[in-house]
């Protein structure tokens, strides 16, 4: 077992909108990711005919939602009500630009964003930058998407928040 170190930087965006506006928001400038295009590549497929149906199904930001956890339900467990959100988002044509390169850059592809709801009424959103936790692996052929997911994924977060 090898074990490392490396510094994240964590991102926080917060708005005066209601959580269901900022929720709204954020969704709306993504697309779904639909799991039979995989299939139907694992299955011997057309890699082409692949890669043009994952690029239809990017939203505005270029990211696609592939699932949502929602733990503000989850807290109910412990007797809290909270509006909290964790979406998985990516799109499988960054991840295999970086992937390619480096197979352990798939560790952070999809990437996770937070959004919930303070009690202040507050919203925010959180995310970790992809090239810091990319920047682990040393590979300079993954840095230009790694920098490239930073701003795709923070104009995202900024959309949603204003």
């Amino acid at each position: 077992m090898t074990e490392s170190r490396f510094s994240v930087v964590h991102v926080r965006m917060t708005s005066d909108r209601p959580f269901a506006d900022v929720q709204a928001a954020f969704e709306r400038r993504l697309g779904k990711f639909e799991p039979e295009v995989y299939q139907a590549l694992a299955e011997g497929g057309d890699p082409q005919a692949a890669r043009v149906q994952i690029a239809v199904m990017a939203g505005p930001s270029g990211f696609m939602l592939f699932s949502t956890s929602d733990h503000g339900t989850l807290l109910r467990i412990v007797g809290q009500e909270r509006k909290a959100v964790q979406y998985v988002i990516g799109n499988p044509l960054f991840a295999v630009e970086m992937t390619r390169h480096a197979i352990d850059a798939a560790l952070y592809a999809p990437l996770r964003v937070l959004i919930y709801e303070a009690d202040d009424g507050k919203s925010f959103i959180e995310f970790d930058r992809p090239s810091s936790l990319l920047g682990q692996f040393g590979d300079e052929r993954v840095g230009p998407m790694a920098t490239a997911l930073d701003q795709k994924l923070e104009d995202l977060a900024a959309a949603a928040t204003r």
